[in-house]
């Protein structure tokens, strides 16, 4: 078996090593794309919620970058909510900022009671483009 091609956004390696995970994983032309949640810098949870939602894209950005994609190469997203009922509205201006027009990818949205001190968490599969 080939070893993981692991990728990791320009600066944010340290909080995945110490948490024992790769953010996303490339195999072929699909990269697989770990949750990414609202953290600073440090790691620590944004506390206000519409700004963690938006860093989540921030940093979920980043990551597709670093795998050579961007939000219109993603085709797969599962995201994770502490309160569906009531984020939803806050959540859905950023993520049609996020991914643009039709056709949209498929969305799995799933309802949790606890993200480890976050609200909010997405991950993604994109299909990487081909160079030329």
């Amino acid at each position: 078996m080939s070893k993981r091609d692991a990728i990791f956004p320009a600066g944010r390696q340290a909080l995945y090593d110490i948490n024992r995970y790769s953010a996303a994983i490339r195999s072929g032309d699909l990269l697989f794309v770990s949750g990414q949640v609202g953290s600073r810098e440090d790691g620590s949870p944004e506390p206000d919620f519409k700004s963690q939602v938006q860093l989540a894209f921030d940093n979920l950005e980043a990551v597709l970058k670093a795998g050579g994609a961007t939000f219109d190469d993603v085709v797969d997203v599962t995201s994770f909510h502490t309160d569906p009922a009531t984020q939803f509205e806050t959540v859905n201006p950023i993520r049609l900022k996020a991914f643009g027009e039709k056709p949209y990818p498929n969305w799995t949205a799933v309802g949790v009671n606890w993200l480890a001190g976050f609200d909010f968490e997405i991950k993604v599969i994109a299909r990487i483009p081909q160079a030329g």
